[in-house]
């Protein structure tokens, strides 16, 4: 059975790579719009679900279809991709000092039983008070507009975090124990 990864993002590739599974990528082409930014788990899990769709639609009868779905949760309520450095800076500066959760929503689906599995991974991270120098420094070397919550944890320099609980890959998009569960499911 070829396993697929429904996604370009090279952060999922290296984790996959690194749990040494041999799969080729055929990115989704959902559109990923939330009708608000209220978080529950089911909405995370039906755009993973959604996504893996997507891509089952287009593979082979004999394929296990991976994707996921990552986002930053302040206050319950979901800080997704920024797309400009302008709101960037906005949800950076509502992270500094504060603690929040990043969920990793997984959807794998059999192509040849229609089987499909869910699993959310919650892990939490709390930034230290970053000044405005800071953040406009961040923004300015990383360009993170398409990051979940406007950054990347393996990026982010010496001193922005003050500490993280769970599983540091769920933090930069997609835990191994997560993905060895639902395989497991599929029996792969």
């Amino acid at each position: 059975m070829q396993i697929i990864l429904a996604s370009n993002s090279p952060r999922r590739k290296k984790i996959l790579t690194e749990m040494g599974l041999d799969f080729k990528i055929i990115p989704s082409e959902y559109d990923e719009k939330l009708e608000s930014d209220e978080f529950s788990y089911d909405k995370i899990e039906d755009l993973a679900t959604q996504k893996c769709l997507d891509v089952v639609r287009r593979s082979d009868k004999n394929s296990i279809v991976i994707a996921a779905d990552t986002v930053v949760v302040l206050h319950n309520k979901i800080l997704g991709k920024p797309h400009t450095k302008e709101n960037a800076f906005l949800m950076l500066k509502s992270l500094s000092g504060a603690t929040h959760s990043v969920v990793t929503s997984i959807c794998a689906i059999n192509t040849k039983t229609n089987r499909a599995v869910t699993q959310s991974t919650t892990s939490y991270v709390r930034f230290n008070n970053w000044s405005d120098e800071m953040i406009h420094y961040y923004i300015d070397t990383f360009n993170p507009v398409d990051k979940a919550g406007s950054y990347g944890i393996q990026e982010l320099p010496e001193g922005y975090v003050d500490k993280y609980e769970g599983s540091f890959d769920n933090i930069v998009g997609l835990c191994p124990k997560a993905v060895k569960a639902v395989l497991e499911k599929l029996n792969y």
